[in-house]
């Protein structure tokens, strides 16, 4: 028996051969949606040049020649230079690495925290589900970008900071997503099964709730990671991101909008690079949801 046909039996023999299935008939099924597969193209994209910029044969993102400040784009520096002679080809690609790490970063941080607010919220309800989802209401009361303004002026401008300001403001979805399907399962026959056979409650949250919740919680952790980069860019345009000289886009932005009018590869080329990044996650998050979502026909 091939590999495809193991794969796709309708009487799998085992879990292992089951679970596998359904994995390959979800990547059949994603792999047939072509602007699904174009937006993973571009995170993979992404993912290889933020690996590879420190060994592939780039300028040193930082290193000024005022000689050649405002070059336009040619074979020498294929997006031309910057106000203080640096390659925008270089920096762009390591900026990738600095919008990957936040991106990262930030989802390391949100999607536990949401999860755990969400589940122990729509599982143990009363006065406790009360408190956490007002707490929920109230950052997502605020739009992201200002309260991520507010959290980063309150600590200092940085990396750092906005990594953890964007992770401050972004878990609330998460937790009303995982709230939202806890409240589905927590009376289904399978958990009330293993109430009964003593399972405390927080084993039956690790092993029976929280994997039921991880597939719309990535499906949204995916489609947030367009606003993650644009806030993390609006931070750094405004200077409380990513502070000089690493080269991040939205900071690249910022500098780039005094020389728009006669150079305007200053700007348009890191502008560009965050509009086809985001739209890469957007894609990819939107084939997610089409594959993932039990919902969906």
């Amino acid at each position: 028996m091939s590999a495809r046909a193991w794969l796709l039996s309708d009487m799998p023999g085992s879990r292992r051969q089951a679970s596998l299935g359904q994995w390959y008939r979800n990547w059949l099924s994603f792999k047939g949606n072509p602007l699904a597969m174009t937006g993973l193209a571009v995170v993979v994209f992404l993912v290889l040049v933020a690996i590879l910029a420190p060994i592939l044969p780039l300028q040193s993102p930082t290193a000024q020649a005022l000689a050649d400040r405002l070059q336009p784009p040619s074979a020498a520096h294929w997006f031309g230079t910057d106000e203080l002679g640096r390659d925008i080809l270089s920096r762009i690609a390591w900026g990738a690495r600095i919008t990957l790490t936040i991106v990262i970063m930030v989802v390391v941080i949100v999607v536990p925290l949401g999860l755990l607010v969400g589940t122990v919220s729509g599982y143990v309800g009363g006065p406790l589900d009360i408190v956490l989802m007002r707490v929920t209401d109230i950052f997502m009361a605020f739009p992201r970008l200002v309260l991520a303004l507010a959290f980063v002026a309150a600590i200092k401008p940085g990396l750092e900071s906005a990594i953890i300001a964007i992770a401050l403001t972004s878990w609330p979805p998460y937790a009303r997503i995982a709230r939202a399907e806890t409240l589905t399962l927590r009376q289904a026959d399978f958990v009330k099964a293993a109430r009964l056979q003593g399972a405390s409650p927080l084993r039956i949250l690790w092993n029976h709730i929280v994997p039921l919740c991880t597939a719309s919680v990535v499906v949204r952790m995916t489609l947030d990671m367009a606003g993650i980069i644009l806030t993390a860019a609006g931070l750094g345009f405004l200077g409380l991101g990513a502070q000089p000289p690493l080269p991040e886009w939205g900071a690249m932005i910022s500098t780039g909008r005094d020389y728009l009018l006669d150079q305007w590869w200053v700007a348009t080329i890191p502008g560009l690079a965050i509009f086809v990044v985001s739209l890469g996650f957007n894609l990819l998050g939107d084939g997610l949801r089409d594959v993932l979502d039990p919902k969906r026909s």
